[in-house]
């Protein structure tokens, strides 16, 4: 039986759906929460920690994006399809269907940050306050980071992962076992993963249309059609107050963070020491009690 207390449906959005998720309640008069997943292709199954501020009374809105999870899978769909315009178009409508364009507070982790740094750069006037967890400012930092962080693999995985990118082979099971050693030093340093996680990687693995056709085989090896992606000359422009989160471990390194921290005027920025990409699990006590101070000091008065 389904918490009372949550609430799911689904924003048409042109001819396709977008699934949702609201903990807590919308007129309670408490700026709401939205989050926005990673990926891109992903599910707001790994980030269900977020719900947990709903305790303090504030609702939180959870959400698939398009082409992931329990929204509109479009499998047929290209790279011309898949774009930053669309997922900026489809926040805007479910912002718009559950009645908070005028009143939210915005987190995004990862591919969401990112997506939420785009939205604050266009000054929406209902944005509250912005929370950037874990995500780059550029995808060529993203890369050359990852360079890094790969050098420093022991030298058979780093080798395992150059010859099956080299050869086309990263369905490999070689390959694949390889990319686990990276994830579970620089993606989630809780292992086995946690149920959420697990759950968010078996949906992306059913239909990975739109992580392929965006990022590429995995975390690192970037070669979709955001490889040039980059916000470091407009970032600037976000007037919303921003809370930047990284780990330590994170393969969002200080170097892809660091455009944020130099260029948005209302900006703080908290590394979580033993996390890597994922401190709302790694550090989920933490994390949760950083936001919600940090929401609490935006609300709308």
């Amino acid at each position: 039986m389904m918490d009372e207390n949550v609430r799911e449906g689904s924003a048409s959005f042109e001819e396709w759906s977008t699934w949702y998720r609201v903990t807590g309640d919308l007129d309670s008069g408490m700026t709401p929460l939205v989050v926005l997943h990673g990926g891109p292709g992903c599910t707001h199954d790994y980030v269900i920690a977020l719900a947990d501020l709903a305790k303090s009374g504030r609702p939180v809105v959870h959400y698939d994006q398009l082409g992931g999870g329990r929204s509109t899978h479009l499998p047929e769909r290209g790279g011309d399809f898949w774009t930053v315009q669309l997922f900026l178009d489809e926040l805007d409508n479910l912002l718009d269907s559950l009645g908070i364009a005028d009143d939210y507070h915005l987190l995004g982790q990862s591919w969401g940050g990112m997506l939420g740094a785009e939205h604050a750069i266009r000054q929406p006037q209902g944005l509250r306050s912005l929370v950037l967890s874990n995500s780059p400012a550029s995808m060529a930092l993203w890369a050359s980071e990852a360079k890094i962080l790969r050098g420093q693999l022991p030298p058979e995985v780093e080798a395992t992962l150059d010859r099956h990118e080299a050869n086309g082979t990263t369905d490999d099971p070689e390959y694949l076992a390889a990319t686990q050693v990276y994830y579970d030093e620089h993606v989630c340093r809780v292992v086995p993963n946690p149920p959420e996680v697990v759950r968010t990687n078996e949906m992306l693995n059913e239909d990975p249309t739109v992580y392929h056709t965006m990022n590429g085989p995995n975390e690192f090896f970037c070669v979709g059609t955001l490889k040039d992606w980059s916000v470091v000359d407009r970032v600037h422009s976000i007037v919303a107050p921003t809370l930047l989160i990284s780990g330590r471990f994170d393969e969002a390194t200080p170097a892809t963070v660091q455009p944020f921290f130099d260029a948005i005027p209302d900006v703080r920025w908290e590394i979580f020491e033993v996390s890597s990409h994922m401190p709302f699990i790694e550090e989920r006590e933490g994390y949760l009690s950083l936001v919600e101070d940090f929401l609490a000091s935006h609300d709308a008065t």
